[in-house]
């Protein structure tokens, strides 16, 4: 029986640079151009409306979609875990270690840690961008 290795494309590296490599090596995308690339979000819950929102800030045409008949439908309203950063308040003690290990961790150790990691990077600056 054949297996199949599924490919996470996550980068390759030290887990800390992984993102920061991955992002530094893309192509960029000339604002000129931005007008003639498309981008469809599937979802208008939190994470889908902050991505179509930013990227048509930037000058993308973006469609998004929701199975919902509205947006507001969306189950972001009924999270119940929500969403923590390493803002690293006075006394506090946060890192993006702390943050990280503590995701993985609830995630029953179960989650993509590359991933998790650059959540935790960019933790701080995705709450100020949805509570904007």
């Amino acid at each position: 029986m054949e297996t199949t290795t599924l490919d996470a494309r996550i980068p390759s590296g030290p887990i800390e640079r992984k993102w920061d490599t991955c992002r530094f090596e893309m192509k960029l995308v000339n604002p000129a151009n931005r007008r003639k690339h498309s981008i469809i979000v599937v979802g208008s819950g939190l994470a889908g409306a902050a991505g179509a929102a930013s990227l048509g800030q930037q000058g993308y045409h973006v469609d998004c979609f929701s199975y919902h008949d509205s947006p507001r439908r969306a189950h972001s309203i009924a999270a119940q875990g929500g969403i923590n950063a390493a803002k690293n308040y006075r006394n506090d003690g946060d890192s993006i270690y702390r943050l990280f290990y503590d995701t993985v961790k609830g995630g029953d150790f179960r989650s993509r840690e590359a991933n998790v990691y650059r959540l935790a990077q960019l933790s701080v600056n995705i709450i100020d961008q949805c509570v904007a």
